[in-house]
């Protein structure tokens, strides 16, 4: 992800019914949720959700799909992996944070240094 993308990704999930749509959208999963549950859970009108998760949808971190009557929403899992890799590769330096591939699981492990502790009273 370049920085331009991070920045329009950033300015959509900077107002907070789209952050709290889009971590509803993380916490259920690939299946994702139809629009309805996620007004009533967000106590959001539905119109003013479409506006909202149109504007995660083309900031490209939010998918749509019909069942039947309904449409379910689903985070991107890529593009938020590609967001966080962004950060730790970019932003962060290896004194704070690495990221590494795990071969048994193929998932990717974002390791945090120790760096905000206080120090230990031995430490003088």
């Amino acid at each position: 992800m370049n920085i331009d993308k991070a920045s329009i990704v950033f300015n959509a999930l900077s107002q907070e019914t789209r952050l709290r749509a889009f971590r509803l959208l993380v916490q259920a999963g690939p299946t994702g949720l139809p629009a309805g549950a996620l007004s009533e859970a967000l106590g959001t009108p539905h119109n003013t959700l479409s506006f909202h998760l149109n504007h995660l949808s083309q900031a490209g971190i939010v998918s749509s799909r019909r069942e039947g009557r309904s449409i379910i929403y689903s985070a991107d899992f890529q593009a938020t992996h590609e967001l966080i890799t962004f950060l730790v590769k970019d932003c962060c330096s290896a004194d704070f944070a690495t990221i590494r591939e795990d071969s048994t699981s193929a998932c990717s492990i974002i390791e945090l240094a120790q760096c905000c502790d206080p120090p230990s009273p031995d430490a003088s």
